[in-house]
């Protein structure tokens, strides 16, 4: 499995240009959103096509 699904607080933190601790405010809201729609969520990773979705509109 070589595509990247999740993305982790460094990667949002690159992708943003916000701070470590930033990143993690952004991923516990998006996993937040995601629990609350049903699905199971990973601690301080957020999946890529949600965060895509989310920040621009993809999807």
């Amino acid at each position: 499995m070589s595509q990247i699904t999740m993305l982790s607080a460094k990667d949002v933190q690159k992708i943003l240009q916000v701070s470590q601790a930033k990143a993690y405010e952004i991923i516990r809201s998006l996993n937040a959103e995601l629990k609350e729609k049903g699905f199971y969520v990973l601690q301080g990773k957020i999946n890529k096509d949600y965060f895509e979705e989310r920040f621009y509109g993809k999807g």
